[in-house]
């Protein structure tokens, strides 16, 4: 028997096969032709900082106005910093007025609310950078009626009343009403639901909820604003800072979960994670960036290690009318722009 004969049917069979397979991954690619995911580019020519102007520090606190110029908080020389979406320099206040900034939000009136935890207030200024009012006494701590201790956070509604986490300290949601008056706190210590490890940041909704990143116990809480636990959402992200923009996106930045101290050590990231929720709490995007090296000593960081898009402590989050998003980086030492992606140019042949 001619064996090549017989092995003739079979090459055809397998020509044919492969001609089949060729012409329908020609047809069906197995990539998305159209894109299904949103990614995001860093722009690394983001911000362009004037000489004058100082870079050092933690940004802890970062919020988007109504015009889209980004305003940062940051633990250095030049505290308050404000820059175009598109990267200029606005403005900076705030020099020698600080200890220990933590988180700066803007409020209904376009007035700037700051919270320094190391000099125990929360305050209020003009845009240009004139002191309008504080909350708490400077300098000391406490937890009554009157003082905080180490607060974290605050949000104004359109009403004008301020809710604070207060924070390190005092395990706490505090009310005040827009003149100042307290009107009531809420909270303290512990794991059961509407007790905090750490309320590190607060969110307000359209329909006037709270939200609560309760960073120690990766957690976000979510309250009305006469204190009543409404829903807790667990085991998702530990949340170092949220935002919620017009449309009730919430973004929130930190890391994966992980139990807070484990073997007698704290580390505080594994890795840079940011989730994107609706008001019911079903995660609509994910997204993480390069954990980056700074170097042995993150309280004295080699930032010069670090590459664009990569941070090491991601701490504060927002997103302007364009969809991009800003994130503040304390052991990075810098703020970032994050612009979103759905479409890319075909790669060039080589």
């Amino acid at each position: 028997m001619n064996h090549f004969y017989s092995a003739v049917p079979l090459m055809l069979a397998l020509a044919a096969s492969s001609l089949f397979v060729g012409q329908a991954a020609a047809q069906n690619p197995t990539h998305a032709v159209t894109p299904t995911i949103t990614e995001y580019d860093v722009d690394p020519a983001w911000p362009q900082r004037p000489e004058t102007i100082s870079g050092a520090g933690w940004v802890s606190g970062l919020a988007v106005d109504d015009k889209d110029q980004v305003w940062f908080f940051r633990k250095g020389p030049d505290p308050v910093q404000v820059y175009s979406a598109s990267g200029e320099f606005v403005r900076s206040w705030g020099k020698d007025r600080f200890l220990n900034p933590h988180q700066l939000r803007i409020g209904p009136d376009g007035n700037i609310w700051v919270a320094d935890f190391g000099l125990h207030v929360v305050q209020k200024f003009t845009p240009e950078g004139e002191l309008l009012q504080t909350l708490g006494v400077r300098g000391e701590k406490g937890d009554d009626e009157l003082h905080f201790n180490m607060p974290t956070d605050m949000v104004i509604t359109p009403k004008g009343d301020i809710f604070v986490t207060d924070g390190y300290g005092n395990r706490r949601i505090v009310h005040f009403d827009k003149d100042g008056q307290f009107v009531k706190a809420w909270g303290s210590y512990g794991t059961e639901p509407g007790k905090f490890v750490l309320p590190h940041a607060i969110q307000l909704d359209s329909k006037g909820l709270l939200y609560v990143a309760d960073r120690n116990s990766a957690r976000i809480q979510i309250f009305t604003q006469e204190g009543e636990l409404v829903d807790q959402w667990s085991n998702l992200i530990m949340p170092w800072g949220i935002s919620i923009n017009k449309k009730d996106e919430i973004w929130v930045c930190g890391s994966s979960p992980h139990w807070w101290v484990r073997d007698g050590k704290a580390p505080e990231y594994k890795d840079q994670l940011f989730m994107r929720f609706n008001t019911d709490g079903r995660v609509q995007q994910v997204w993480s960036i390069p954990l980056g090296d700074i170097g042995e000593n993150k309280d004295k960081p080699d930032v010069s290690r670090l590459k664009p898009g990569e941070a090491v402590g991601v701490h504060c989050i927002a997103q302007d009318s364009q969809g991009n998003l800003y994130v503040g980086d304390i052991y990075g030492e810098r703020a970032q722009k994050f612009v979103p992606v759905t479409q890319r140019a075909p790669a060039k042949s080589k």
